[in-house]
Protein backbone atom coordinates (compact mmCIF):
# COMPACT_ATOMS: atom_id res chain seq x y z
CA UNK A 1 0.00 0.00 0.00
CA UNK A 2 1.63 3.20 -1.24
CA UNK A 3 0.58 5.41 1.42
CA UNK A 4 3.03 8.85 0.96
CA UNK A 5 2.50 11.23 -1.90
CA UNK A 6 2.84 14.56 -2.63
CA UNK A 7 -0.12 16.82 -2.13
CA UNK A 8 -2.38 18.40 -5.33
CA UNK A 9 -4.10 20.77 -3.48
CA UNK A 10 -3.89 22.83 -0.24
CA UNK A 11 -6.28 25.18 1.32
CA UNK A 12 -4.39 27.73 3.54
CA UNK A 13 -6.58 29.17 6.34
CA UNK A 14 -5.78 32.78 7.17
CA UNK A 15 -8.44 34.16 8.93
CA UNK A 16 -7.51 37.34 10.44
CA UNK A 17 -4.79 38.52 8.31
CA UNK A 18 -4.89 38.66 4.54
CA UNK A 19 -1.81 38.32 2.51
CA UNK A 20 -2.69 40.66 0.12
CA UNK A 21 -2.38 43.03 3.16
CA UNK A 22 0.78 45.33 3.57
CA UNK A 23 3.16 43.56 6.29
CA UNK A 24 3.96 46.03 9.09
CA UNK A 25 0.93 47.38 10.29
CA UNK A 26 -2.33 46.27 11.73
CA UNK A 27 -2.42 42.56 11.54
CA UNK A 28 -0.05 42.22 8.84
CA UNK A 29 3.32 40.97 9.59
CA UNK A 30 5.69 38.18 9.15
CA UNK A 31 2.93 35.55 9.08
CA UNK A 32 1.32 37.69 5.80
CA UNK A 33 4.79 37.23 4.20
CA UNK A 34 5.38 33.56 5.43
CA UNK A 35 2.02 32.68 4.01
CA UNK A 36 2.69 34.82 0.35
CA UNK A 37 6.28 33.42 -0.07
CA UNK A 38 5.56 29.42 0.06
CA UNK A 39 2.33 29.68 -1.30
CA UNK A 40 3.74 30.98 -4.82
CA UNK A 41 6.82 28.37 -4.06
CA UNK A 42 4.11 25.06 -3.73
CA UNK A 43 2.53 26.37 -6.71
CA UNK A 44 5.49 26.62 -9.07
CA UNK A 45 6.49 23.10 -8.05
CA UNK A 46 2.86 21.91 -8.84
CA UNK A 47 0.94 22.19 -5.50
CA UNK A 48 -2.29 24.70 -6.02
CA UNK A 49 -2.40 26.72 -2.62
CA UNK A 50 -6.14 28.57 -2.32
CA UNK A 51 -6.06 30.96 0.74
CA UNK A 52 -8.84 31.63 2.74
CA UNK A 53 -9.18 35.05 4.84
CA UNK A 54 -12.37 37.16 6.04
CA UNK A 55 -13.05 39.61 3.90
CA UNK A 56 -12.66 43.04 5.48
CA UNK A 57 -14.74 45.35 2.66
CA UNK A 58 -17.51 44.94 0.15
CA UNK A 59 -15.18 46.23 -2.50
CA UNK A 60 -13.16 42.56 -2.54
CA UNK A 61 -14.01 39.85 -4.90
CA UNK A 62 -14.93 37.18 -3.79
CA UNK A 63 -11.18 35.27 -5.46
CA UNK A 64 -8.12 36.96 -6.54
CA UNK A 65 -5.04 35.57 -7.66
CA UNK A 66 -2.00 36.01 -5.99
CA UNK A 67 0.14 34.48 -8.59
CA UNK A 68 -0.21 31.68 -10.77
CA UNK A 69 -1.59 28.75 -9.00
CA UNK A 70 -2.32 30.84 -5.65
CA UNK A 71 -6.12 31.70 -5.45
CA UNK A 72 -7.21 33.83 -2.55
CA UNK A 73 -10.71 33.87 -1.26
CA UNK A 74 -12.54 36.30 0.47
CA UNK A 75 -15.31 34.82 3.00
CA UNK A 76 -17.93 36.96 4.56
CA UNK A 77 -17.84 36.56 8.29
CA UNK A 78 -19.35 39.33 9.90
CA UNK A 79 -19.11 43.18 9.20
CA UNK A 80 -17.33 44.36 6.09
CA UNK A 81 -14.30 46.23 8.21
CA UNK A 82 -11.19 45.33 10.04
CA UNK A 83 -12.18 43.52 13.48
CA UNK A 84 -9.82 43.59 16.57
CA UNK A 85 -8.92 40.14 17.23
CA UNK A 86 -10.96 39.59 20.59
CA UNK A 87 -13.91 40.40 18.00
CA UNK A 88 -13.02 37.61 16.06
CA UNK A 89 -14.04 34.37 18.25
CA UNK A 90 -17.58 35.36 17.19
CA UNK A 91 -17.32 35.10 13.54
CA UNK A 92 -15.36 31.35 13.52
CA UNK A 93 -18.77 30.31 13.15
CA UNK A 94 -19.58 31.87 9.77
CA UNK A 95 -16.39 31.36 8.58
CA UNK A 96 -16.26 28.07 9.00
CA UNK A 97 -19.53 27.88 7.07
CA UNK A 98 -18.00 30.04 4.32
CA UNK A 99 -15.10 27.00 3.72
CA UNK A 100 -16.82 24.68 3.85
CA UNK A 101 -19.78 26.19 0.52
CA UNK A 102 -16.54 26.64 -1.34
CA UNK A 103 -15.56 22.83 -0.76
CA UNK A 104 -19.19 21.55 -1.39
CA UNK A 105 -18.70 23.40 -4.98
CA UNK A 106 -16.10 20.36 -5.80
CA UNK A 107 -16.07 16.90 -5.82
CA UNK A 108 -15.19 15.27 -2.35
CA UNK A 109 -11.36 14.93 -2.17
CA UNK A 110 -10.72 18.37 -3.48
CA UNK A 111 -8.27 19.82 -0.89
CA UNK A 112 -5.53 16.76 0.03
CA UNK A 113 -4.42 19.04 3.35
CA UNK A 114 -5.69 22.01 5.52
CA UNK A 115 -2.40 24.11 6.86
CA UNK A 116 -4.07 26.15 9.58
CA UNK A 117 -2.33 29.63 10.49
CA UNK A 118 -2.93 31.47 14.50
CA UNK A 119 -4.80 29.97 16.59
CA UNK A 120 -8.20 31.07 14.93
CA UNK A 121 -7.85 29.57 11.95
CA UNK A 122 -6.55 26.17 13.67
CA UNK A 123 -10.17 26.28 15.54
CA UNK A 124 -11.53 25.86 12.06
CA UNK A 125 -8.98 23.82 10.92
CA UNK A 126 -10.07 20.85 12.83
CA UNK A 127 -13.35 21.61 11.84
CA UNK A 128 -13.20 21.37 8.42
CA UNK A 129 -10.44 18.83 8.75
CA UNK A 130 -13.18 16.31 10.39
CA UNK A 131 -15.46 17.02 7.89
CA UNK A 132 -13.17 16.42 4.49
CA UNK A 133 -11.33 13.73 5.79
CA UNK A 134 -7.66 15.37 5.37
CA UNK A 135 -4.97 16.09 7.73
CA UNK A 136 -4.63 19.45 9.62
CA UNK A 137 -1.41 20.98 9.48
CA UNK A 138 -0.86 24.26 12.03
CA UNK A 139 1.69 26.89 12.27
CA UNK A 140 0.46 28.83 16.01
CA UNK A 141 3.36 31.61 14.79
CA UNK A 142 3.21 32.83 18.20
CA UNK A 143 1.56 31.08 21.37
CA UNK A 144 -0.15 32.80 24.55
CA UNK A 145 1.46 31.54 27.08
CA UNK A 146 4.41 32.46 25.79
CA UNK A 147 4.05 36.03 25.10
CA UNK A 148 2.19 36.50 28.44
CA UNK A 149 5.35 34.95 30.14
CA UNK A 150 7.26 37.87 28.71
CA UNK A 151 5.36 41.03 28.64
CA UNK A 152 5.89 44.67 27.96
CA UNK A 153 5.51 47.32 30.61
CA UNK A 154 1.50 48.29 30.05
CA UNK A 155 1.01 45.86 27.78
CA UNK A 156 -2.38 43.68 27.98
CA UNK A 157 -1.78 40.06 28.17
CA UNK A 158 -3.55 37.09 25.67
CA UNK A 159 -6.75 36.01 27.17
CA UNK A 160 -7.50 32.88 28.64
CA UNK A 161 -9.94 32.18 26.08
CA UNK A 162 -6.96 32.49 23.32
CA UNK A 163 -4.76 29.86 25.47
CA UNK A 164 -7.85 27.29 25.99
CA UNK A 165 -8.40 27.98 21.60
CA UNK A 166 -4.75 27.39 21.38
CA UNK A 167 -4.73 24.20 23.30
CA UNK A 168 -7.26 22.68 21.56
CA UNK A 169 -5.33 23.20 18.28
CA UNK A 170 -2.43 21.73 19.71
CA UNK A 171 -4.80 18.39 20.51
CA UNK A 172 -6.19 17.76 17.36
CA UNK A 173 -3.91 18.89 14.41
CA UNK A 174 -2.01 16.07 12.89
CA UNK A 175 0.77 18.14 12.39
CA UNK A 176 2.31 21.44 14.18
CA UNK A 177 4.91 23.52 12.32
CA UNK A 178 7.65 25.34 14.41
CA UNK A 179 10.03 27.73 13.62
CA UNK A 180 12.66 26.64 15.61
CA UNK A 181 13.66 24.18 18.17
CA UNK A 182 12.98 26.46 20.90
CA UNK A 183 9.30 26.68 19.61
CA UNK A 184 9.26 23.38 18.99
CA UNK A 185 10.44 22.90 22.65
CA UNK A 186 7.35 25.54 24.15
CA UNK A 187 4.72 23.48 22.18
CA UNK A 188 5.83 20.39 24.19
CA UNK A 189 6.77 22.03 27.56
CA UNK A 190 3.95 24.65 27.52
CA UNK A 191 1.10 22.34 25.37
CA UNK A 192 1.76 19.27 25.88
CA UNK A 193 2.33 18.82 22.57
CA UNK A 194 4.28 15.14 21.15
CA UNK A 195 6.74 15.16 19.56
CA UNK A 196 6.64 12.81 16.97
CA UNK A 197 3.69 15.43 16.05
CA UNK A 198 5.89 18.76 16.12
CA UNK A 199 8.23 18.95 13.02
CA UNK A 200 10.59 22.07 12.98
CA UNK A 201 10.54 24.18 9.61
CA UNK A 202 12.92 27.39 9.92
CA UNK A 203 11.03 30.24 7.80
CA UNK A 204 13.50 32.04 4.95
CA UNK A 205 14.20 35.04 3.19
CA UNK A 206 13.97 36.03 -0.37
CA UNK A 207 17.78 36.06 -2.11
CA UNK A 208 16.40 37.20 -5.05
CA UNK A 209 14.74 40.61 -3.37
CA UNK A 210 17.05 40.80 -0.09
CA UNK A 211 20.54 41.46 -1.69
CA UNK A 212 23.82 43.61 -0.87
CA UNK A 213 23.50 47.04 -3.00
CA UNK A 214 24.80 50.43 -2.93
CA UNK A 215 24.20 52.09 0.12
CA UNK A 216 24.71 55.75 -1.38
CA UNK A 217 21.86 54.89 -3.97
CA UNK A 218 19.84 53.77 -0.99
CA UNK A 219 20.02 56.27 1.10
CA UNK A 220 19.63 59.26 -1.58
CA UNK A 221 16.05 57.88 -2.53
CA UNK A 222 15.41 58.04 1.14
CA UNK A 223 17.13 61.58 1.73
CA UNK A 224 19.62 60.59 4.04
CA UNK A 225 23.21 61.78 3.88
CA UNK A 226 25.84 59.57 2.62
CA UNK A 227 27.85 59.86 6.17
CA UNK A 228 24.85 59.55 8.53
CA UNK A 229 24.67 57.07 11.10
CA UNK A 230 21.60 55.30 10.13
CA UNK A 231 19.83 52.96 12.71
CA UNK A 232 16.32 51.59 12.01
CA UNK A 233 13.17 49.85 13.16
CA UNK A 234 10.76 47.59 10.74
CA UNK A 235 7.90 46.17 11.98
CA UNK A 236 4.64 46.88 13.69
CA UNK A 237 4.40 49.52 15.80
CA UNK A 238 3.01 47.86 19.30
CA UNK A 239 4.89 47.13 23.11
CA UNK A 240 5.40 43.58 21.75
CA UNK A 241 7.80 44.41 19.25
CA UNK A 242 9.79 47.72 21.65
CA UNK A 243 10.50 49.72 19.26
CA UNK A 244 10.94 52.37 21.91
CA UNK A 245 14.01 50.51 23.24
CA UNK A 246 15.29 52.09 20.21
CA UNK A 247 14.58 55.32 20.73
CA UNK A 248 15.63 55.57 24.82
CA UNK A 249 18.99 53.44 23.34
CA UNK A 250 19.59 56.42 20.45
CA UNK A 251 19.21 58.97 23.39
CA UNK A 252 21.58 57.10 25.74
CA UNK A 253 23.99 57.14 22.74
CA UNK A 254 23.86 61.02 22.53
CA UNK A 255 23.76 61.42 25.99
CA UNK A 256 27.41 59.75 26.33
CA UNK A 257 28.31 61.60 22.92
CA UNK A 258 28.69 58.41 21.47
CA UNK A 259 27.32 59.54 17.94
CA UNK A 260 27.55 63.00 16.74
CA UNK A 261 23.89 64.19 16.66
CA UNK A 262 24.25 66.06 13.77
CA UNK A 263 24.74 62.30 11.86
CA UNK A 264 22.47 60.47 13.67
CA UNK A 265 19.29 59.20 12.17
CA UNK A 266 16.79 56.62 13.64
CA UNK A 267 14.43 55.51 11.00
CA UNK A 268 11.45 53.74 12.26
CA UNK A 269 9.13 51.92 9.86
CA UNK A 270 6.07 50.38 10.75
CA UNK A 271 2.17 51.34 11.50
CA UNK A 272 0.81 50.93 14.87
CA UNK A 273 -0.87 47.49 15.16
CA UNK A 274 -2.09 45.45 18.86
CA UNK A 275 -2.15 47.60 21.57
CA UNK A 276 -0.47 50.19 19.75
CA UNK A 277 -3.37 50.76 18.36
CA UNK A 278 -4.76 52.38 21.89
CA UNK A 279 -1.96 55.16 21.47
CA UNK A 280 -1.12 55.53 18.31
CA UNK A 281 1.16 58.38 18.62
CA UNK A 282 3.12 57.01 21.60
CA UNK A 283 6.30 56.44 19.75
CA UNK A 284 6.10 60.38 18.21
CA UNK A 285 5.18 61.22 21.90
CA UNK A 286 8.60 59.82 22.94
CA UNK A 287 10.71 60.74 20.80
CA UNK A 288 9.90 63.96 21.85
CA UNK A 289 10.23 63.36 25.47
CA UNK A 290 13.70 61.86 24.77
CA UNK A 291 15.00 65.31 23.28
CA UNK A 292 15.60 63.40 19.52
CA UNK A 293 12.48 63.98 18.00
CA UNK A 294 15.10 65.86 15.59
CA UNK A 295 17.15 62.78 14.87
CA UNK A 296 13.88 60.28 14.85
CA UNK A 297 12.06 59.54 10.75
CA UNK A 298 9.00 58.03 10.70
CA UNK A 299 7.89 56.22 7.53
CA UNK A 300 4.73 54.53 6.60
CA UNK A 301 5.09 50.60 5.99
CA UNK A 302 6.72 49.47 2.60
CA UNK A 303 8.02 46.47 0.55
CA UNK A 304 9.88 45.49 -2.30
CA UNK A 305 12.45 47.23 -3.50
CA UNK A 306 11.53 50.19 -0.82
CA UNK A 307 11.95 48.16 1.99
CA UNK A 308 15.00 46.71 0.79
CA UNK A 309 16.31 50.69 0.64
CA UNK A 310 16.02 50.88 4.13
CA UNK A 311 17.91 48.03 5.30
CA UNK A 312 20.81 48.57 2.69
CA UNK A 313 20.93 52.41 4.01
CA UNK A 314 20.82 51.18 7.77
CA UNK A 315 24.18 50.47 9.04
CA UNK A 316 22.23 48.78 11.86
CA UNK A 317 18.98 47.45 12.18
CA UNK A 318 17.30 46.75 15.64
CA UNK A 319 14.68 43.97 16.56
CA UNK A 320 14.18 44.70 20.10
CA UNK A 321 11.49 42.45 20.48
CA UNK A 322 10.11 41.13 23.98
CA UNK A 323 9.31 38.14 21.83
CA UNK A 324 9.81 36.39 18.44
CA UNK A 325 8.63 33.23 17.27
CA UNK A 326 11.68 33.88 14.62
CA UNK A 327 12.39 37.59 13.02
CA UNK A 328 11.65 37.74 9.38
CA UNK A 329 12.85 41.57 9.63
CA UNK A 330 16.39 39.95 10.85
CA UNK A 331 16.87 37.67 7.88
CA UNK A 332 16.03 40.57 5.33
CA UNK A 333 18.24 43.04 6.78
CA UNK A 334 21.67 40.70 7.04
CA UNK A 335 20.56 39.32 3.66
CA UNK A 336 21.53 42.67 2.56
CA UNK A 337 24.29 43.12 4.21
CA UNK A 338 23.13 45.04 7.25
CA UNK A 339 24.11 43.17 10.77
CA UNK A 340 21.31 43.42 13.15
CA UNK A 341 21.17 44.30 17.30
CA UNK A 342 18.84 41.72 18.10
CA UNK A 343 16.93 41.06 21.83
CA UNK A 344 18.33 37.39 22.66
CA UNK A 345 14.59 35.81 22.55
CA UNK A 346 12.34 33.41 21.05
CA UNK A 347 13.61 33.14 17.69
CA UNK A 348 16.09 35.32 17.61
CA UNK A 349 19.18 33.27 18.44
CA UNK A 350 18.58 31.38 15.34
CA UNK A 351 18.04 33.88 13.02
CA UNK A 352 20.93 35.96 14.13
CA UNK A 353 23.94 34.48 14.24
CA UNK A 354 25.52 36.09 17.55
CA UNK A 355 29.22 37.40 16.67
CA UNK A 356 29.04 36.69 13.10
CA UNK A 357 26.26 38.88 11.43
CA UNK A 358 25.15 40.94 14.59
CA UNK A 359 24.77 41.14 18.07
CA UNK A 360 22.09 39.61 20.60
CA UNK A 361 21.51 41.50 24.04
CA UNK A 362 20.02 40.08 26.95
CA UNK A 363 16.93 42.40 28.46
CA UNK A 364 15.77 45.64 27.39
CA UNK A 365 17.52 48.02 29.33
CA UNK A 366 18.53 51.40 27.87
CA UNK A 367 22.22 51.44 28.66
CA UNK A 368 22.77 47.69 27.45
CA UNK A 369 21.09 48.43 24.04
CA UNK A 370 23.51 51.78 24.03
CA UNK A 371 26.23 49.75 24.21
CA UNK A 372 25.70 47.02 21.61
CA UNK A 373 24.51 49.22 19.08
CA UNK A 374 28.20 51.23 19.56
CA UNK A 375 29.56 47.75 19.54
CA UNK A 376 28.09 47.02 16.28
CA UNK A 377 28.81 49.95 14.95
CA UNK A 378 32.11 49.61 15.15
CA UNK A 379 32.44 46.09 13.97
CA UNK A 380 30.33 46.64 11.09
CA UNK A 381 32.78 46.19 8.63
CA UNK A 382 33.59 42.78 10.15
CA UNK A 383 29.93 41.52 10.84
CA UNK A 384 28.71 42.80 7.55
CA UNK A 385 29.93 39.82 5.47
CA UNK A 386 28.85 37.50 8.21
CA UNK A 387 25.29 38.78 7.70
CA UNK A 388 25.27 37.94 4.22
CA UNK A 389 26.97 34.85 4.87
CA UNK A 390 24.41 33.70 7.42
CA UNK A 391 21.06 34.74 5.37
CA UNK A 392 22.29 32.42 2.89
CA UNK A 393 21.56 29.36 5.31
CA UNK A 394 17.88 29.93 4.83
CA UNK A 395 15.19 30.53 2.18
CA UNK A 396 11.73 30.47 1.20
CA UNK A 397 12.65 27.40 -1.50
CA UNK A 398 14.34 25.39 1.26
CA UNK A 399 11.26 26.29 3.56
CA UNK A 400 8.54 25.10 0.71
CA UNK A 401 10.68 22.51 0.28
CA UNK A 402 10.58 21.20 3.44
CA UNK A 403 6.75 22.48 3.98
CA UNK A 404 5.92 19.91 1.08
CA UNK A 405 7.55 16.96 2.19
CA UNK A 406 6.20 17.42 5.84
CA UNK A 407 2.54 17.73 4.34
CA UNK A 408 3.19 14.50 2.53
CA UNK A 409 4.34 12.94 5.54
CA UNK A 410 1.20 14.17 7.35
CA UNK A 411 -1.11 12.70 4.17
CA UNK A 412 0.52 9.57 4.85
CA UNK A 413 -0.22 8.77 8.49
CA UNK A 414 -3.43 10.32 8.31
CA UNK A 415 -4.43 7.45 5.68
CA UNK A 416 -2.80 4.81 7.52
CA UNK A 417 -4.33 5.56 10.67
CA UNK A 418 -7.83 5.63 8.78
CA UNK A 419 -6.72 2.51 6.92
CA UNK A 420 -5.71 0.69 10.83
CA UNK A 421 -8.97 1.82 11.66
CA UNK A 422 -11.49 0.60 8.77
CA UNK A 423 -8.97 -3.02 9.26
CA UNK A 424 -10.16 -2.61 12.80
CA UNK A 425 -13.58 -2.32 12.40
Amino acid sequence: MRLRRLPRRVAVLSLHTSPLEQPGTGDAGGMNVYITQTATRMARQGVAVEVFTRATSSDLPPTAELAPGVLVRHVTAGPYEVLARDELPAQLCPFTAGVLRAEARHEPGYYDLVHSHYWLSGQVGFLVRDRWGVPLVHSAHTLARVKNAALAEGDTPEPRLREIGEQQVVDEADQLIANTNVEAAQLSDLYGAPADKVVTIAPGVDLDLFRPGSRAVARQALGISPDAVVLAFVGRIQPLKAPDVLLRAAAEMLARGAVDRSRLVVVVVGGPSGTGLEAPTALQELAASLGIADVVRFLPPRRGKALRDVYRAADLVAVPSHNESFGLVALEAQACGTPVVAAAVGGLPVAVADGRSGLLVAGHRAGTWASALVSALRSRALLSPGAVAHAREFSWDRTTGALISGYADAASAFRRAVFDSEVAV
